[in-house]
């Protein structure tokens, strides 16, 4: 298979973001992938990009589209601009990989979903903590039948980002309606990890919370309103029929701000963390089964550096393209994609729906997913 070429948008290094943390570096190790442009928002960090990586450089991202080398469109910018870029590169053919959220609300998602169907295009959506160690090993270990089985899993993890205090540059996260909030971001990559692990929910009680109202810009010495949610309880049933439970809240703790229980009827598996981030977090693994009184540690596969990348942060969104790339030379279907993104939109959904009349919304689960495996 030739190289796929890539064009990742929202790549400056003027102001470095996820696209320079993770999408550049992964692009750039693995064989599969070649970067043939990036675009940014303006000319002056468009030519520091064109320095940078040695290739063009655009300061609007419809240039970028239409590259004739570029098959894969990539982007890393702000949920309220993935709609716009995301159907663009859709309806000019190419493959897309959208960092999740996939859209603002379920109706940009759904929408998205329809035109890659209907273009008949891969997709992928940034859903990278399936492919971390530790989750890839516990599903492996459920699978095995560790844990005998599933009776119920709680976790409880924070949401870092949505404390008392922000950037400038963050103030959006604050906001409800631009779709990056402590639900949508953290519990949701953390939920689809849980999904991956140990199924689908068929129904899901919610309850959203607001413990802060406002929030405080540290250049500016100002506050502004908070309208996302912060505390977010979220109890369901599982296509096993086992009980699930996530309880998220923004910013840190100062005890744990990621404990996973996966408890079963021969076994227990526990996921911590200092940081609740499921999908960038240097995830920590134990367990217990039969005669064993207490957890122990689990050595995880080495999946980290055969290519050179640090296995925090990026180390998961390399392993994503990987299974993006095995999927195109192999036909297979293992890597999340706009579909997959869709149906965690309606779950948000559902959650939101729950909360806001009180009464367990029902949900129609996915098929199961294969293994994804590297």
């Amino acid at each position: 298979m030739e190289a796929i070429g890539v064009g990742v948008i929202g790549a400056s290094p003027t102001n470095p973001g996820w696209a320079i943390a993770s999408h550049i570096p992964a692009i750039r190790a693995l064989p599969d992938y070649e970067l043939r442009a990036v675009s940014t928002s303006n000319r002056r960090s468009a030519e520091a990009a064109a320095a940078a990586f040695g290739v063009p450089a655009f300061d609007n991202y419809k240039e970028l589209v239409a590259c004739p080398g570029v098959d894969l469109v990539v982007v890393t910018v702000k949920v309220r601009h993935h709609h716009e870029m995301v159907a663009a590169a859709l309806d000019a053919g190419k493959m897309v990989f959208s960092e999740w959220p996939l859209g603002r609300n379920l109706q940009e998602a759904h929408d998205l979903a329809q035109r890659a169907a209907a273009a008949g295009v891969r997709t992928a959506i940034g859903l990278q903590g399936r492919f971390a160690p530790a989750i890839q090993q516990a599903r492996k270990l459920i699978q095995d039948g560790y844990v005998g089985n599933v009776l119920g899993t709680a976790l409880v993890g924070s949401g870092l980002a949505w404390g008392p205090e922000t950037e400038r540059a963050r103030e959006y996260l604050f906001d409800v309606a631009e779709g990056a909030s402590t639900l949508t971001v953290p519990t949701l990559h953390a939920l689809d990890a849980l999904n991956f692990m140990v199924g689908d929910f068929v129904d899901v009680g919610a309850r959203l919370g607001q413990g802060r109202r406002w929030v405080h810009v540290r250049e500016d010495d100002r506050t502004v309103p908070v309208t996302a949610p912060d505390q977010v309880a979220i109890f369901g049933s599982l296509q096993s029929g086992a009980t699930a439970s996530i309880f998220y809240r923004g910013g840190l703790s100062r005890g744990s701000n990621l404990h996973w229980e996966i408890n079963g009827t021969e076994g227990d598996l526990v996921i911590s963390s200092n940081m609740g981030n499921v999908q960038v977090a240097d995830l920590r693994l134990s367990g217990g089964r039969s005669t064993d009184t207490q957890v122990s540690s689990i050595a995880l596969p080495d999946l980290a550096d055969d290519f050179g990348i640090a296995e925090v942060p990026g180390g998961n969104t390399l392993r994503l393209y990987a299974q993006l790339a095995a999927d195109i030379r192999s036909g297979t279907h293992f890597t999340p994609d706009f579909a997959r993104a869709r149906y965690q939109h309606e779950v948000i959904a559902a959650i939101e729906k729950a909360s806001a009349t009180g009464q367990v919304q029902k949900l129609v689960p996915e098929a199961p997913d294969r293994p994804a495996s590297l």
